[in-house]
Order: structure tokens, then C-alpha cells, then sequence
């Protein structure tokens, strides 16, 4: 079981976004998802999901490196692309 990262991607700020880049944390199972961002400090306010979408937390850089630190595991944009698909396809079946 893992958790994963994603590269930094510009995205545009908001009153709930401020910060210019952004990325996704993601896990291989909701459990280990919640229990690794709240080792990190994200509240579960923070938690999005969707019927189309993979579940999972939004970070900005400084979060990124922590998470990073914690053990998360960094995917290019196609490895992460590619484990969101497989996840849908999961979900799907």
C-alpha cells in the first residue's frame, strides 16, 4: 500500500486557494489516504471525492515536500495519470 504525489501543476488562486501551484495526494485505499494526511496536518475538511474523480487532497508546495518526507511516493503526470485510470477501471467493474 502506498501513497502518491503528483508534479506541481499552475492553478489559479482563489479565497480558498491561494497558493499559484498545486498537486494531488492520493493512496491506494481511503483509510491509509486519511490517516496519511492527518499525519501531515490536513484536516479532513480538506478531503475531495467525486463519482468521476480519485479521491484525494489538494496540496500546495510546502505540503508537497512534508509529504514527501513522510514517505509518499512522487509519479510523473502519466504514472499518476495511468494509476487514476486503474482506479476508475477498479471502480467501473
Amino acid at each position: 500500500m502506498s501513497v502518491y504525489v503528483d508534479p506541481l501543476f499552475p492553478c489559479p488562486t482563489s479565497k480558498q486557494w491561494r497558493w499559484p501551484e498545486s498537486c494531488h495526494l492520493i493512496a491506494d485505499n481511503l483509510d491509509e489516504l486519511h490517516a496519511f494526511a492527518g499525519k501531515i496536518g490536513l484536516k479532513r475538511a480538506w478531503f475531495q471525492t467525486s463519482n468521476k474523480g480519485m479521491p484525494h487532497y489538494d496540496l500546495n508546495a510546502r505540503r508537497r515536500c512534508v509529504a514527501l518526507h513522510q514517505g509518499a511516493v512522487e509519479l510523473t503526470r502519466n504514472e499518476f495519470v495511468a494509476l487514476v485510470r486503474k482506479h476508475r477501471e477498479a471502480k467501473a467493474a
